[in-house]
This record gives C-alpha cells, structure tokens and sequence, in this order.
C-alpha cells in the first residue's frame, strides 16, 4: 500500500504489537511511521507463491529491524 494509505488504514498500537511480539527493533512511535510497518507490504509468501515459476526460493530472511530515518 501507498505511504499516505498506510498511515491512514494501519492501526499504530497494533502494529507496535505485531513487532514487539516477534522481537523486532523498530522505531515505530507514531502514524506517520507506519508506511515502513510490515502491514504496509505484500504477503511474501503469497509474492513468492505466484512466481513460482520465475523464481525458486533458497533461503528465507527473517526482519530484525525495522528502522525509519
């Protein structure tokens, strides 16, 4: 989704809890921060599951942070 619909349809408390639970550093502190949360992004998998046959996987990367600067 765009930045300004993001910041407009994402619930701020519930994407802080999203990160905190799966441990993610973040700097998620108000709305206008919400365009770089992960509810703003595609579902990878569903991503990688329509171009299965473009793409192969290899390895898959877990977010450690999610930083806004």
């Amino acid at each position: 989704m765009g930045r300004k619909q993001a910041q407009r349809e994402l619930d701020l408390a519930d994407e802080i809890t999203k990160l905190d639970k799966k441990g993610i550093v973040h700097s998620i502190r108000t709305n206008k921060d919400l365009d770089e949360a992960p509810g703003a992004y595609k579902n990878i998998d569903l991503v990688m599951e329509n171009q299965q046959d473009l793409v192969g996987i290899l390895v898959t990367l877990n977010p450690l942070a999610v930083i806004k600067g």
